[in-house]
């Protein structure tokens, strides 16, 4: 079985360098529904018994949008356990204004998730979403015992980006070592024993859009 994990198009918070967790929701941008249309036209030749999505709009418009362009359109579901990070006091806030209020935070948030302490922002950790997520994907990857089946996820970078690597059996200290993922990006991992274990195959794929990404896509 394949788990295709989709990041959300990009959004006007994203285009700003502004955080936006579970408690924050600005607009795709125009443009990204082109690039979700380009995901949609990479995904297509991949038959997906199901979609599941976040319901925070800028992932279930994605959802949505691409499930469009994919073989007899399959159902999608909406699950909050699929939410981006709760990020408290540092939702909507210019990186740079989290910076300089709240440094410890920021720094470990980015580059060091085992010592994120998110109490003083009263925010989510890393293990917290990790304990949410991974029921969520297990129950998914339970409901399709057929090796051959493929599963649609849509979610946000940075909570994929730490469940995917929990998944993978990666350690917190290094949940960051592969790097971000890019708004539309697909990832996907591959498990043969009814998500006991997963597999990499692809990380962060971004070759099917086309534009050069910057800074402010990635996280």
């Amino acid at each position: 079985m394949r788990l295709f994990f989709l990041r959300h198009g990009k959004t006007e918070w994203n285009l700003e360098s502004r955080y936006q967790g579970a408690g924050g929701d600005s607009p795709l941008l125009p443009e990204s529904y082109d690039e979700i249309k380009q995901a949609g036209a990479y995904l297509k030749q991949f038959k997906f018994a199901h979609v599941y999505a976040s319901p925070i709009k800028r992932a279930r418009d994605t959802a949505r949008t691409v499930r469009q362009y994919l073989p007899g359109r399959p159902a999608l579901s909406l699950l909050s356990r699929l939410e981006e990070f709760h990020l408290g006091k540092m939702e909507g806030m210019l990186f740079k204004e989290a910076q300089a209020r709240f440094p410890e935070e920021f720094d470990a948030f980015r580059n060091a998730p085992a010592e994120y302490r998110p109490v003083e922002i009263g925010g989510e950790s890393f293990q917290e979403l990790i304990d949410r997520m991974t029921p969520a994907i297990q129950t998914i990857v339970k409901n399709y015992p057929n090796d051959e089946q493929n599963v649609l996820i849509v979610s946000h970078g940075a909570a994929l980006n730490a469940e995917i690597n929990a998944l993978l059996g990666t350690p917190l200290a290094h949940l960051r070592d592969r790097g971000g993922l890019s708004n539309t990006s697909t990832t996907i991992l591959e498990t043969h024993d009814s998500g006991a274990h997963y597999q990499l195959v692809a990380w962060n794929k971004t070759d099917y859009l086309k534009r050069k990404l910057d800074a402010t896509d990635t996280i």
